[in-house]
């Protein structure tokens, strides 16, 4: 395996697959990571938002990294997600994960009441500075009520530990501004809602997203076009595809990644309640947008 600094390409969040009584069904999730690892993934993402991190106990998620670990077996880097509302337990969790033997961590900032910018910065330091592991930022303003602003991503850019953003705002304009900003200190890598062609074309690294653990092959063959500059036929298959992105935005995605994952023969139970299961209408939706990209 290269060096986790040099990471470029598809990164799947994975779901947490959960058994009926709510624990986590190591052997679904381990069965899923050799299956993405075969389509020719560059990167497993445990405890992202698809992985439910919010919905889970620290034994659970530990489990989850201990599987993830054991499954990829050295074969692609494990990207850990460290996510905590106290910046005590987010050090914990990057700690434990290193002791696990993570590759690198995603660090979350998960915010009850505000924080201004100097804890925001204080927060990810500390994250950064609890191991030697490269730390992905992950910005998501749609969903963080205390997020990284250009400022405290410029200053963080800074800390040796921190090699990469993941963005998973919608606004490409920003993303672009943050490329220019922090002027190679760190890499950018781009979200689900993000269309993944213009983050490449602007200098993105790749994506971390759920979606990818559906249409892994078909992520793959976008991203080595784009790394060839074959950005027409990018596009054209960036245009197929974004339908899948499409009907992920439109339903709990934790919810949506397990149905679209159960109908692929990888049952990974229901999302954690009182998270929804998609409704049979709501499947359909799925079903037909996996079906009309070939990966059915």
């Amino acid at each position: 395996m290269s060096n986790v600094r040099d990471l470029r390409g598809v990164v799947p969040y994975l779901p947490t697959p959960l058994t009926a009584e709510g624990t986590v069904d190591e052997a679904a999730l381990k069965r899923l990571c050799d299956h993405l690892i075969d389509e020719g993934v560059h990167g497993l993402t445990p405890l992202g938002s698809t992985g439910e991190f919010a919905y889970l106990d620290f034994a659970a998620k530990e489990r989850v990294v201990a599987a993830t670990v054991e499954a990829a077996a050295g074969r692609v880097p494990v990207i850990a997600g460290v996510a905590a509302t106290t910046t005590r337990d987010a050090v914990a969790q990057a700690r434990r994960w290193a002791a696990l033997g993570a590759d690198g961590i995603l660090a979350v900032l998960e915010a009850y009441f505000p924080v201004p910018d100097a804890g925001v910065v204080d927060y990810f330091t500390a994250v950064a500075d609890a191991t030697d592991l490269p730390v992905t930022l992950y910005t998501n303003p749609n969903f963080q009520r205390s997020d990284l602003s250009l400022e405290a991503i410029d200053k963080l850019s800074h800390h040796p530990n921190v090699a990469f953003l993941k963005d998973a705002s919608t606004n490409t304009g920003r993303l672009l501004t943050i490329l220019n900003r922090v002027e190679g200190r760190i890499g950018v890598f781009a979200a689900s809602s993000h269309i993944t062609v213009a983050v490449m074309l602007i200098g993105g690294r790749g994506w971390l997203a759920g979606p990818s653990c559906l249409i892994p092959r078909q992520s793959v063959r976008l991203f080595d076009l784009c790394m060839a500059g074959q950005w027409d036929a990018a596009m054209e298959l960036q245009r197929e595809l974004w339908s899948v992105n499409q009907v992920f935005a439109r339903f709990n995605l934790a919810g949506a990644v397990k149905a679209g994952l159960r109908l692929q023969g990888f049952d990974c139970g229901d999302p954690a309640a009182p998270q929804p299961a998609l409704t049979p209408e709501q499947v359909e939706a799925v079903r037909k947008a996996l079906a009309g990209v070939g990966a059915l």
